[in-house]
């Protein structure tokens, strides 16, 4: 049993950190209401590993995430926290049942993680896998991700991110966004590839919110992608609404230069392709190519969805691409 711990920098030199056995969170909601379990922060050159599991133990923690209810407690905390952390290395260890994000990445440059595997249930809430933001720099490599919430999140400022290698499911999907929260929320060059999602809620993932401040998502690259059974294996999503009433506004993020290469496999929805963009910034620059995605139910083929979407499609484009070219009025 470990008690919430973090770990300052600077340090005089690199730090290697190992876990080993189970570490187990605390299940008293009096020592659990923080924004963090386990964090590093100000460390250039941090290797963690071991082989070992850190055992979150969220079910303690999963009925208080409606915060509407349960106001003394407004913040769950992350598993694993990597925070100012430059020059990074996280492989080989475990994190079970989280009770919200397993790793997060925060203000950090040159981090890779590999060889990690982290679960939770299905239904847990806002356990995403790996959340980043205000990063560069970072690599998601040869793991095995599945949780109640995106597999991997970035939101604004993640740049240069590098992902192979990623099975993902349950979960859902690995996502950009949503942006457009606060003013000027950006990513940009982002690599997703040799990924396979099974049974997750969605695969291919942008969203926005709507109405939304000015943002954009850029230079994006969804390749080489199995889908398994996959509610919406490539979706934009520009009238995100986490909460009904929905707001009919349009969004001010722009979405432009995304590439979905080599998308195949099943939808368990007819949508397997929706291209949901804003009325007032229609997505720019995208470009299907050689999509084959075939709907696993019955009552007819996959159908692809657009709206305000302008791009190309290329090879073969199963379902039918439902594109305009930039060149349309």
């Amino acid at each position: 049993m470990v008690y919430a711990a973090n770990f300052i920098g600077p340090c005089s030199g690199s730090i290697t950190f190992q876990i080993q056995g189970v570490v187990k969170a605390p299940t008293d909601p009096s020592l659990f209401c923080n924004s963090t379990w386990i964090s590093f922060q100000y460390v250039n050159g941090l290797e963690i590993e071991g082989g070992g599991t850190l055992d979150g133990q969220g079910a303690s923690a999963w009925p208080y995430f409606d915060t509407s209810k349960n106001s003394n407690c407004p913040t769950l905390p992350i598993t694993l926290k990597l925070d100012s952390i430059k020059n990074a290395a996280v492989h080989d260890i475990h994190s079970i049942n989280s009770k919200s994000f397993h790793f997060g990445v925060f203000m950090c440059n040159n981090v890779t993680f590999s060889h990690v595997n982290l679960t939770a249930p299905g239904d847990s809430p806002n356990t995403d896998g790996i959340h980043m933001s205000v990063s560069t720099n970072i690599q998601v490599l040869d793991s095995n991700i599945g949780t109640g919430d995106d597999c991997i999140s970035m939101i604004n400022g993640s740049q240069s991110i590098n992902i192979s290698g990623i099975t993902c499911g349950p979960g859902h999907g690995i996502s950009i966004g949503s942006l457009g929260k606060i003013q000027n929320e950006v990513v940009t060059d982002v690599h997703v590839k040799n990924c396979t999602l099974i049974a997750t809620q969605n695969g291919a993932r942008i969203k926005t919110w709507a109405p939304s401040e000015s943002g954009s998502a850029t230079s994006i690259n969804f390749e080489d992608i199995f889908m398994d059974n996959v509610r919406n294996p490539i979706i934009i999503d520009q009238h995100y609404c986490s909460s009904p009433p929905c707001s009919s506004q349009a969004s001010s993020v722009q979405i432009k230069d995304v590439t979905f290469n080599n998308i195949r496999g099943t939808s368990s929805s007819m949508a397997a392709v929706t291209l949901n963009c804003s009325a007032s910034f229609p997505c720019q620059g995208i470009n299907l190519s050689e999509i084959n995605l075939v709907y696993n139910g019955a009552g007819g083929p996959a159908v692809s969805s657009c709206d305000n979407a302008h791009g190309t499609a290329t090879g073969m484009e199963l379902p039918p691409s439902c594109l305009k070219s930039s060149l349309d009025s």
